[in-house]
């Protein structure tokens, strides 16, 4: 019997460790075949692929980002190969699995929650006596009712073989995310997530977990995504893994989820000390900082700790953090939410995903829908469009939020800049994001593309047609910026270059002559006036920035800005802020 396990990624990266699981779990039985496929695939050449490859069983991996692409494909292969066998498995399809079964006539079998065990065991029955009622974990049809076996008990996880020595994976381990996972379930009650659903924690074995890591890493990987639910919640455990992955990495990077408010002191303080910088990211969902509303949910959280926590990571400078928040969660309204925004941009996070509350299958959020007057999209990814206290005009007004704070904060293009303006030119940061994504809105941006000198130009227009004040103190950050995005000397700038060839030329023969007027670190790169010319930019400012990015004081005193691209190194340019009365000595 010719098994296919398959799924459509969201992206290429990505790679599917289910799928893997269950090719780990039934290959000493069956001759599994693993592919994976992305939802922008068009449907006729997913379709093709698998007619070519023969399946008598195809097993498709469902979650809420593919499950309305994968019906699209499954039924063109009924029509194509209406003997194949189609089971499905995943979060999307475990829960309401009546409704998937009566919904989807094209579809064999569902597998549902854990299904390696559930998997195999199928298998065995399609290929034998086909007694499918004796396969717990497995919805089925019989005589076209649905038929829904039973749960199956939860398995040991060490009893599951490693998914990660697949041959064909070896030679993409350096270009794909690889998935892991030390442990399954979560320990808390969110009703908004899957996961709570769980009853309890189960862990791998560590020397395994240390040993599958190992490999992953000697084989090449560059990322591995830790997708426990919440990493540190087992202190000890946590703490021996990062140890193994600080003495073993490799220059592989590792990204975990955890919960910010129970990570224990002196585990970061072990992370401050030891941790190379750049090879452990944080995952960190807090969603909102409402009291009320995270009782609503059943989501203990200590906000004042969770700062703490991500305060002294970023006071560490090893650690990059990611920060999600959810929009649209019960009794939160748009000033409350303003305030969660607000709150948690004032920790700086490396990135702040701002996501709105998508109503999943199963969880308790959707069971009390109708309590909070929640309306919702009929299908996946069941994303809100309004609720009691947030009609659908405030979820507009909070995706154009979203939108700016995409293309401006989390590409990290103008921090300077927008920190600046946060402080001295607006209400707040959830202020800024508002104001200027309705003016992105108003003008059609959000309808077309965008380079980086658009992002640059697009901004300077919000802020002259609004009035904005120290107008000359944001184009001269701006300016900075823009050069500190390029690690070659950029071709062009977005505004009017205002210093002329020959002043140009003067400035960098002096440079050349006497380049201690720049500093030390300067005058000892031994740079000629040619090699000037050929990799560096200039601009006068009416400021001073290096006093500002020092101290915080920003000094109206005419500055040179000498920007140095080295070709020899791939990393940011250098800057240094040469006073002009410096300058007026040396033409004197």
């Amino acid at each position: 019997m010719n098994v296919l396990v398959t799924t459509l990624n969201a992206k290429y990266i990505h790679t599917s460790l289910a799928l893997r699981y269950l090719k780990a779990f039934c290959q000493d039985d069956f001759k599994v075949e693993l592919t994976e496929y992305t939802i922008k695939d068009p449907a006729m050449n997913v379709v093709s692929d698998l007619f070519q490859r023969k399946p008598d069983v195809i097993g498709f991996s469902c979650y809420i980002w593919n499950i309305e692409e994968t019906i699209q494909i499954i039924s063109m292969l009924k029509k194509v190969m209406p003997e194949v066998k189609i089971i499905l498995g995943g979060p999307e399809v475990s829960y309401d699995v009546e409704y998937w079964m009566n919904r989807l006539s094209d579809i064999d079998f569902i597998v549902v929650g854990e299904g390696e065990e559930t998997f195999h065991h199928l298998l065995k029955e399609i290929e034998g006596e086909q007694k499918y009622h004796f396969v717990y974990g497995v919805a089925y049809r019989k005589n076209g009712e649905a038929i829904i076996n039973p749960p199956r008990p939860k398995l040991d996880l060490n009893q599951i073989p490693s998914p990660f020595y697949f041959e064909e994976d070896m030679q993409s381990l350096g270009n794909r995310v690889t998935y892991f996972e030390t442990s399954r379930g979560c320990p808390f009650s969110c009703q908004f997530c899957l996961s709570s659903i769980e009853v309890g924690v189960r862990y791998f074995d560590i020397e395994r977990t240390k040993r599958d890591l190992l490999h992953l890493i000697e084989s090449g990987a560059k990322l591995i995504k830790f997708v426990d639910r919440t990493f540190n919640i087992k202190r000890d455990y946590a703490l021996e893994i990062f140890q193994f992955l600080i003495d073993n990495h490799q220059d592989c990077v590792f990204q975990f989820e955890i919960t910010a408010d129970i990570m224990r002191p002196e585990v970061l303080d072990y992370l401050a000390e030891h941790a190379p910088p750049g090879i452990f990211r944080f995952e960190i969902g807090v969603q909102s900082t409402n009291d009320a509303t995270n009782d609503i949910v059943k989501r203990r959280q200590n906000f004042t700790k969770l700062a703490r926590t991500v305060t002294k990571v970023k006071e560490s400078g090893k650690i990059d953090q990611h920060l999600d928040l959810i929009a649209g969660l019960p009794e939160e309204d748009y000033m409350s939410f303003r305030k969660t925004f607000n709150d948690v941009f004032a920790l700086r996070p490396e990135e702040l995903q701002l996501g709105f509350l998508k109503m999943l299958r199963g969880t308790g959020m959707r069971i009390s829908a109708e309590k909070y007057e929640y309306k919702y999209m009929d299908h996946a990814p069941y994303e809100i469009l309004e609720n009691r206290v947030l009609p659908f005009s405030d979820i507009v007004r909070i995706k154009r939020v979203e939108d700016v704070l995409e293309k401006y904060w989390n590409a990290h293009r103008m921090d300077h800049t927008l920190l600046y303006l946060i402080k001295h030119e607006f209400a707040s940061a959830f202020d800024f994001f508002q104001e200027f994504g309705d003016f992105w809105e108003a003008r059609g941006w959000s309808r077309i593309g965008h380079q980086l000198e658009d992002l640059f130009t697009r901004l300077h227009l919000f802020l002259r047609r609004r009035d904005t004040e120290r107008l000359p103190i944001i184009e001269a950050l701006m300016k900075y910026d823009y050069f500190m995005n390029y690690k070659y000397k950029p071709r062009k700038v977005w505004w009017s270059y205002d210093i002329e060839k020959t002043e140009q030329s003067r400035l960098l023969k002096a440079l050349a002559q006497q380049p201690g007027i720049a500093g030390e670190k300067f005058a000892a790169l031994g740079l000629d006036e040619k090699q000037l010319h050929k990799h560096t930019m200039l601009e006068i400012l009416p400021v001073d920035l290096a006093s500002y990015m020092m101290s915080g004081d920003m000094k109206q005193e005419g500055t040179l800005l000498l920007v140095y691209y080295n070709p020899e190194e791939s990393d940011r340019p250098n800057a240094y802020f040469i006073p002009l009365s410096a300058l007026q000595r040396v033409f004197v």
